[in-house]
This record gives structure tokens, C-alpha cells and sequence, in this order.
């Protein structure tokens, strides 16, 4: 009887070999704190030499998280890319399913990057970090500053903005936009800081709460809670006002905005006598 033949062996090339370390960091990171992984421990999961690791990397410990740490936070940055396709909401809603998938994958490791003190924690970490914040802050913009139903179909298409010379952001014929659209505000700048802000701290809470609610529970409220931010802020800034229309324009009656509606109006009402 023949023996099996034995797999061949197949030298990995530079970048397959640093792929799969960061691969096997990551996977520690994940659920390690940093100062709590060596890089005996990234040898062993990878099943190489300590000085092949050292090879790679030869920052040692420091450089292997910070380039495992890049590259955990490009996945993350791509968690909030969606097409400006649908009903702004619905677009959100996405954005948090794949957004809260990454961190139930990394719980221990999201953690320790968020809350900081860890003794991996430096200058180019934090800025990993923030650049990762400003990449989020600039997708939810994106759509909130966009109508997304006109374009080459010659339907509606206000972006809900002001072009970069004062006037609005359509040019009034049922075309296309011709300005640039402008740069947001300072309040709905600081509106959608301070919902990334939201987000962070209620997934760090959820990780300590045993992942309580369910993730599908928590993005419902996180989009409840910006839809809230949005109508408050629009009562008083022209701009956000702007936006908001742009996005009910957009919803479906059945969708999150008309649910939220219907559950705060008799609230509302309840106010009205109030002076």
C-alpha cells in the first residue's frame, strides 16, 4: 500500500511571512491585553522562532502591536465605508452591524486601546486611534451631507448642504449639484464627534456588561441616538435642520426615524402645555 504523499514544503515570501505574524498578534491582541502578550507567545501561534519574529520585526514587541494595531484599525475604518445607496438609516444600520462584529471579535484588545494606559500605549498609537475616529466622523457626514436620490437619474438631489458660495447645494433646475460641497459646520461637526464619542463609550460598556443587550438591540438605540442628536441640534442650527430634511426625505415610513416618531410623539404631546 502506497503512503500518503507528504505536502510539499513551501517557503512563505517576506510579506506572507509578515502577514501571518500579524495575523497570529492580532488573534493574541484580540483578547489579550497588550502588556499581557509576548513575543514568545506571537512565536508559538505562528509556529516560528523567536528570532524569525525579531527578523520582522526588529522594533521588537513595540513595532509588532503598532503595525498589528494598523492594520486592525484599517478593518475597522472600512467597517464605516457604505455606498450612499437607500435610505440614510438603513446605511447606518450596516455600519454598526459591522462595526460592533469587530469589536465582539477583539473584546479584551478593543478594550485596552480605548481606555489606554496600556504600556504599549504612545504617540503614534493614539494617533492610529484618532485617525480611525476622523475616518468614522467623516463617513456619517458623508451621508448626512449627501441626498442621495439625485444624481444622473435627473431625480431630487440636494445634498442638504451649502455650496462653498453661500447657495444651496442644488442648482434649483432638478439637476446636479454644480458646487463643491461644503465644508460641515461647527455644530454638526461636533454632533457627529459626539455620537462617535457615544458609540465608543456604549461598546466598551456593552463588552463589560457580558455583551448585553444583543448587538442588534444596541445598534437600534445607537441609531435612535444620533437620529435624536440630529433633531435637537436642527432646532437651532439651519444647517443640521438642512440635513435632517435630507434624510426624512429618504426614509421609509416603517423605517427607524418613523418608528422613533411614533414612540416620542405622545411624549411631545404630553409637553404641549407647557409655556
Amino acid at each position: 500500500m502506497t503512503a500518503p504523499a507528504t505536502p510539499a514544503y513551501r517557503r512563505l515570501s517576506v510579506e506572507e511571512r509578515r502577514t501571518q505574524l500579524l495575523d497570529a498578534a492580532l488573534g493574541l491582541f484580540a483578547h489579550r491585553a497588550p502588556e499581557d502578550v509576548s513575543l514568545d507567545d506571537v512565536a508559538a501561534a505562528a509556529g516560528v522562532s523567536r528570532p524569525l519574529v525579531y527578523r520582522y520585526f526588529s522594533g521588537g514587541k513595540q513595532q509588532l502591536y503598532e503595525d498589528a494595531l494598523r492594520s486592525a484599525a484599517d478593518e475597522l475604518e472600512l467597517c464605516f465605508t457604505e455606498p450612499p445607496v437607500g435610505p440614510p438609516t438603513e446605511r447606518l444600520g450596516r455600519v454598526l452591524d459591522r462595526y460592533l462584529a469587530f469589536v465582539d471579535q477583539h473584546d479584551t484588545g478593543f478594550s485596552a486601546l480605548l481606555r489606554g494606559g496600556s504600556v504599549c500605549e504612545t504617540s503614534r498609537t493614539t494617533a492610529i486611534v484618532d485617525e480611525v475616529r476622523r475616518a468614522a466622523a467623516g463617513q456619517i457626514l458623508l451621508h448626512l451631507g449627501t441626498d442621495g436620490t439625485r444624481g444622473t437619474d435627473g431625480t431630487s438631489g440636494t445634498d442638504g448642504t451649502r455650496g462653498t458660495d453661500g447657495t444651496s447645494g442644488t442648482d434649483g433646475a432638478g439637476g446636479t449639484d454644480t458646487h463643491a460641497p461644503a465644508v460641515p459646520g461647527a455644530r454638526l461637526r461636533m454632533l457627529v464627534r459626539t455620537w462617535i464619542a457615544a458609540v465608543e463609550s456604549a461598546s466598551l460598556i456593552w463588552l463589560d456588561e457580558e455583551k448585553r443587550p444583543p448587538a442588534d438591540e444596541l445598534r437600534d438605540w445607537l441609531v435612535d441616538h444620533l437620529i435624536a442628536l440630529l433633531v435637537v441640534t436642527a432646532a437651532t442650527d439651519e444647517e443640521t435642520a438642512a440635513a435632517v430634511g435630507a434624510l426624512v426625505a429618504y426614509e421609509h415610513p416603517d423605517g427607524p426615524v418613523g418608528a422613533l416618531a411614533r414612540r416620542v410623539l405622545p411624549l411631545v404631546n404630553a409637553a404641549a402645555h407647557l409655556p
